[in-house]
């Protein structure tokens, strides 16, 4: 399977027709559907249903969808790193995290580092931690930003000082929004909407002393802005952390601590076998250096 055959399966993919696609990668539309056969041929897979007005990818083309932006994406970063010049340090560094106000200690650090050297530039990615653990095992990631604790058989880290409390948001006229904090009991009987980071589940189960297969979880999120709106439609409860919300005067929302307090450490990861370009291996020198002194 060659690189072209992948970015001519995102373009069709993409634009959802084969005129529009052959169009945009100056090919004739026989040619391009004779390409898209050959590739189901050799994947022995179907990975369009073709429709009258546009064609939609199978349940196989959505997989391999993925996949092929994943190698795409791995060859553009490992180009990007070939071609910097030698004699200065140039290149990319790619950041994953979720929704934390700690990147704004990393901005710091990335601010300093392009003043030195605007050649750099950084890519941010934004997901819960499973998502970016798989992103850094692939290749995709030079560094990620996660809770603690980490997998230290697959990953180095290095702790940010930094801490992030768990609670509750709600809409204020909810039941629980009378209350200082929320207790276990308080969430037992009630609908919830939980984070899919596996490790967030596993330290919540043990915060609320229930197995979390045994509570009400009507809805999960990755990014809390979208369990906001869910909590304002009344969907339920959304257990969260504290400051990753930022309410405007009229929100009809409100946050509560939990009762005992449940709090995350963060880290930055990489993995045990990571071989960094110049640029990322900067970075991390600069980490080192500000965070291992505070």
């Amino acid at each position: 399977m060659e690189l072209k055959s992948l970015t001519t399966f995102l373009t069709v993919a993409e634009k959802e027709t084969i005129s529009a696609a052959a169009k945009h990668l100056h090919l004739s539309q026989p040619s391009l559907s004779r390409q898209l056969m050959e590739l189901e041929k050799e994947l022995g897979v179907t990975l369009f249903t073709r429709g009258n007005r546009k064609i939609t990818l199978t349940e196989d083309g959505l997989l391999f969808r993925k996949r092929a932006e994943e190698i795409v994406e791995l060859l553009e970063k490992t180009r990007s790193e070939f071609l910097s010049p030698r004699d200065t340090i140039a290149g990319n560094v790619s950041i994953g995290a979720g929704e934390t106000y700690v990147i704004q200690l990393l901005g710091k650090i990335i601010k300093e580092i392009q003043v030195e050297y605007p050649n750099i530039k950084f890519h941010l990615f934004s997901g819960n931690a499973d998502e970016v653990k798989e992103r850094l095992d692939k290749g995709l990631l030079d560094f990620g930003v996660v809770i603690s604790p980490v997998d230290v058989k697959k990953y180095h880290s290095l702790r940010l000082p930094a801490r992030d409390t768990w609670g509750v948001l709600m809409r204020k006229d909810s039941p629980l929004a009378s209350n200082e904090v929320i207790t276990p009991k308080d969430l037992w009987e009630v609908p919830l909407i939980t984070s899919r980071q596996s490790l967030v589940s596993s330290e919540l189960s043990k915060w609320l002393k229930k197995d979390m297969n045994k509570l009400t979880v009507v809805a999960t999120y990755n990014l809390v802005y979208n369990a906001s709106k869910l909590v304002e439609e009344g969907v339920g409860y959304a257990l969260t952390l504290d400051k990753l919300i930022n309410f405007t005067p009229d929100s009809p929302l409100c946050f509560r601590k939990l009762s005992p307090t449940l709090e995350s450490d963060l880290a930055v990861i990489w993995k045990n076998t990571q071989v960094f370009s110049k640029a990322s291996g900067l970075f991390l020198e600069r980490m080192k250096e500000r965070f291992i002194e505070e």
